[in-house]
């Protein structure tokens, strides 16, 4: 039994790391309208963003960047502050949509005062990077892109094309008349796009990249572990112990599913304390207390293992009962993390579709077998009550 265990756990773990450490970038095609010609194109690890670069010398570049729709500004800037890739002190070049459909193009220095709710007002220079040739380019329901050649000041380590500090956003409110953009949103997607790129190679690296695959294997570790081993153990264990079926080895099959799957949910929570405690920006408070209660009171049902009272102790029918009823609550709650934390973390919807697959078919499955069961015992009390009354009437016929 814990050699499957073992086996299960190392194969899901091995699918799990392949995500955490990826062989390669995703890159794709520049956007369709180029008017620089752009030949170097990436897809960026946020927001669905794409970013392009043509390199001149090391202080010259051309660079495209794009959203796609609904937006109403979107926002591109370099930082060389000491404390990498982040919002304040970015030199940013930023698009608004206008009432007329184009995307008026500004330069923006953002501040700290920015974080406090300050105006952000468009800069006229400024004192290190020159930006030329700002263009915009939206096209409806497709493609929203900015284009601008910046030239970086020289010898200045700050602003070097090996390992550029550059960050993009993306917001849905704006002062038109001001060129005023309004504060974005402060989701996870929202405050991981920031990255440290090697414009010569295209490789990128940032916090928030090494954290997005770090927790997608904390999704994929609580789906397979808390959502779908340890309901599967349930149901092993309520229609396989005695009524309607009756399996000899379905304590070993129920033990084995809650055994991979308190590992693999514990796995996936221990990065989830992780992410929490290395987030500077943000905290899911429910989401956490949650998955500590969680976590708590599946070990607290893991302990069974060891400590179910044998069948001739007086209390084993209230033992029973609380086992049975925290198990059951577990999913539930579990279930309502689990969606929380798709929520949190906006992926591709297919996450969200294979968590309702999951649970459609767990749930199908269950219901079809308590259909069966009750059928199956209305029959046999039907069927019993029938041949007591046969065996009755035949003894009254032999009297």
């Amino acid at each position: 039994m814990l050699g499957t265990t073992n086996s299960v756990v190392l194969i899901i773990l091995t699918v799990s790391s392949s995500l955490l450490f990826p062989i390669s970038e995703q890159y794709s095609n520049c956007s369709p309208i180029n008017p620089m010609n752009i030949t170097n194109c990436k897809k960026l690890v946020t927001l669905g963003a794409e970013f392009g670069w043509n390199i001149h010398s090391n202080t010259e570049i051309d660079i495209l960047f794009t959203i796609r729709p609904p937006a109403k500004w979107i926002a591109w800037g370099v930082n060389p502050g000491p404390q990498g890739a982040e919002m304040v002190g970015t030199r940013a070049v930023i698009g608004i949509s206008q009432p007329n459909g184009t995307l008026a193009v500004r330069k923006y220095n953002i501040t700290s005062d920015t974080k406090l709710g300050c105006r952000l007002k468009p800069s006229q220079d400024f004192d290190d990077v020159i930006v030329k040739n700002m263009k915009g380019e939206v096209k409806p329901r497709r493609y929203m892109s900015i284009f601008a050649t910046l030239i970086l000041p020289p010898d200045q380590a700050a602003y070097n094309i090996l390992k550029l500090n550059h960050v993009w956003q993306v917001g849905f409110e704006a002062d038109d008349a001001l060129m005023e953009p309004k504060m974005h949103s402060t989701s996870l997607q929202n405050v991981d796009s920031t990255e440290t790129i090697n414009m010569t190679t295209g490789r990128g690296l940032s916090i928030g990249h090494r954290q997005h695959h770090l927790r997608t294997v904390h999704g994929i570790l609580n789906i397979v572990g808390w959502g779908t081993m340890l309901p599967l153990g349930v149901i092993i264990a309520r229609y396989y112990r005695r009524y309607p079926f009756q399996c000899p080895r379905w304590y070993v099959v129920h033990v084995s599913c809650q055994i991979v799957g308190y590992t693999l949910g514990t796995a996936g929570w221990a990065i989830g304390l992780w992410l929490g405690h290395a987030s500077r920006h943000y905290s899911f408070s429910t989401h956490r207390i949650l998955a500590i209660c969680i976590f708590a009171f599946t070990t607290l049902q893991m302990l069974a293992l060891r400590l179910t009272p044998t069948k001739t102790d007086d209390y084993r029918k209230y033992w029973n009962m609380y086992h049975h009823f925290l198990g059951y609550s577990l999913l539930a709650v579990i279930s309502v993390n689990i969606f929380q934390g798709i929520a949190i973390l906006k992926p591709n919807k297919t996450w969200l579709w294979v968590y309702v697959g999951v649970l459609g078919m767990l749930g199908l499955v269950a219901i079809g077998l308590e259909i069966f069961t009750w059928t199956k015992f209305i029959y046999d009390l039907y069927r019993g009550k029938k041949s007591r009354l046969e065996f009755h009437d035949g003894a009254n016929r032999s009297n």
